[in-house]
């Protein structure tokens, strides 16, 4: 499930207008009026479509003598979703972590499974500047502006619920935009910059010297915020624990399902923690 946004600019600087107010009647507004425009419109993409077996789960049949891949790997998400979406009440998930489209896929999948609204919050800021220029290109243009943008929107978007967000750096590069995310389940998406930095050009085989050094450079500045995440879903890891030697091979089902079992692990510890601190 993905939501278009429409956007433009206010006379306040860049300051997107998402859903409209009837979605979330409790959704701020700011000194220079709501932030949702009722003109916004809302678009729900449905994929039925059967994805092939991961390369890594045949491996597993093969080795193990049991048959893993019968099922449709959307369908083993979509139950894992209903399972735990009684606990989760709503509350929203920020994918923190490089942008790539491991990350992209990922999160549209995990909202379409939750029956969630997807956002991405670098796309919102760059559809209020009109869609013209790049993310990089507003960033290089005025950056102080870009981060206000980006700080806004993280408001916006934290006082809502049944959110995918895939977060810009940006939302772990301040304490600020840090304490927004706590409104939600936080989980770092740990993606190798050498597979990041190929980019959305799925027949590069190598990645891009360019923009390598572009996500290094922000990897660094970011570290520290990604360590505070609720939780970390490695594709290394993941791809050791699946049997696959190509981590690019890692399926955006194995993903999703992984992220929903970490969210369950936080769910049931929260629960634990609420009924301890009940008195007796």
């Amino acid at each position: 499930m993905e939501i278009s946004a429409s956007a433009s600019l206010t006379s306040s600087g860049l300051l997107p207008r998402l859903l409209p107010p009837f979605f979330y009647p409790h959704a701020r507004t700011t000194s220079c009026g709501p932030l949702l425009s009722s003109s916004s419109s809302v678009k729900f993409i449905s994929s039925h479509r059967r994805i092939a077996p991961s390369p890594c789960l045949a491996d597993q049949s093969a080795s193990t003598g049991v048959n893993v891949v019968d099922s449709d790997p959307i369908d083993a998400v979509k139950r894992k979703a209903m399972d735990i979406a009684p606990e989760l009440k709503g509350a929203s998930i920020f994918l923190v972590g490089i942008n790539n489209p491991i990350k992209t896929n990922m999160g549209k999948l995990l909202a379409e499974s939750l029956r969630y609204y997807y956002f991405d919050s670098d796309n919102l800021i760059a559809e209020a500047a009109g869609g013209s220029v790049s993310v990089q290109g507003l960033k290089e243009a005025d950056e102080k502006a870009f981060k206000e943008s980006e700080t806004e929107v993280l408001k916006q978007l934290s006082s809502m619920g049944r959110l995918v967000v895939c977060a810009g750096d940006g939302a772990v590069q301040s304490l600020t935009n840090l304490a927004l995310l706590r409104h939600g389940i936080s989980i770092w998406i740990d993606v190798p910059l050498e597979i990041a930095a190929k980019g959305d050009d799925p027949f590069s085989s190598e990645p891009s010297p360019e923009l390598y050094d572009a996500l290094k450079a922000s990897y660094e500045k970011s570290r520290k915020g990604y360590d505070t995440a609720d939780a970390v879903i490695s594709l290394e890891r993941i791809a050791t624990k699946l049997g696959c030697e190509d981590l690019e091979t890692v399926t955006s089902e194995e993903l999703a399902l992984e992220v929903l079992k970490e969210i369950e692990k936080l769910t049931r510890v929260k629960k634990m923690m609420e009924e301890a601190s009940r008195p007796f």
